[in-house]
């Protein structure tokens, strides 16, 4: 097993003293490895086998990998295509470098590169219904039938393509009702679209995941890519939890609170570390 870094030393208030660290079975080895932003008062805690609750299945880990390459191809620097940086991307930074000795090794690697925003909110969604569980490649080829159907876009002339037209496509019926849901969603004036900008982010995703195909994954992976947010921890994205392992913990599988109590030291900027997170598994020597 790969020697564990060492973790940054968390500048929040310290965590609550837990439980001492089981030795480990005879049978096995006495391995640790570090225990992430000064958990624990710093000590070590012995390896153990992958949980449960660690575990990503296969399944979920590939779509992970694939909304990964989709990311990878939305990177761009200030002025490319008129892209914009976040007014918050240079402070968040400087911040995150002082206080996180990983992140400090790892944002310089990307020089200019910033997150990309997506443009209209029902174009973003309905492109995340359409691409789940399936391929980057097949996910773009199913787009492109449907913008080849439906030239404009919208809501209203989604609708009126229908349901048939939709599967001819080749979606799936259950994937078409998805589509048609939010598009009815969004003609229905039941969301609050000219007020997201302004409404809290468990607000949104509160409002965006009473509609059909719409998880809280996928709503805050529009609360970041959509609308911006600074302070995003998508908790259920494999990538993040991966990149987290691999960057914090040698590899070993992590926990959901593992994972959070790593973030809790990227507050108020999670969202920008998550980014550098996932684009450290893009990088020519991540495995």
């Amino acid at each position: 097993m790969a020697t564990a870094r060492k973790a940054p030393v968390r500048r929040a208030t310290p965590v609550a003293a837990r439980p001492a660290a089981r030795r480990a079975p005879a049978a096995k080895t006495d391995a640790t490895r570090a225990v992430p932003n000064g958990a624990l008062n710093g000590h070590a805690r012995p390896a153990r086998a992958k949980s449960a609750d660690a575990a990503q299945p296969e399944a979920a880990m590939a779509a992970a990998d694939a909304v990964r390459k989709v990311r990878a191809s939305e990177v761009a620097a200030d002025g490319a295509d008129g892209v914009v940086r976040p007014a918050y991307w240079d402070k968040a930074c400087a911040d995150l470098v002082k206080r996180d000795r990983i992140l400090k090794k790892l944002i310089p690697k990307f020089g200019p590169a910033h997150l990309v925003k997506r443009g209209d909110p029902f174009v973003t969604l309905a492109r995340s219904v359409v691409g789940q569980q399936i391929s980057v490649p097949s996910a773009q080829a199913l787009w492109a039938c449907i913008e080849d159907a439906c030239p404009k876009l919208a809501p209203q002339p989604v609708i009126r393509l229908g349901a048939d037209k939709l599967i001819a496509c080749g979606l799936s019926k259950r994937k078409t009702e998805y589509i048609l849901d939010l598009a009815q969603h969004f003609v229905s004036g039941a969301l609050h679209v000219d007020k997201w900008t302004s409404m809290d982010d468990e607000d949104v995703i509160a409002e965006l995941t009473q509609i059909r195909g719409i998880s809280r994954w996928t709503a805050e992976m529009f609360l970041i890519f959509n609308l911006s947010r600074p302070d995003v921890l998508p908790l259920d994205d494999p990538g993040l939890i991966r990149a987290i392992s691999v960057n914090y913990f040698s590899g070993e599988p992590v926990t959901r609170s593992e994972a959070r109590e790593v973030a809790a030291n990227w507050e108020p900027w999670r969202t920008v570390a998550t980014w550098y997170m996932w684009r450290s598994l893009d990088a020519p020597d991540a495995d």
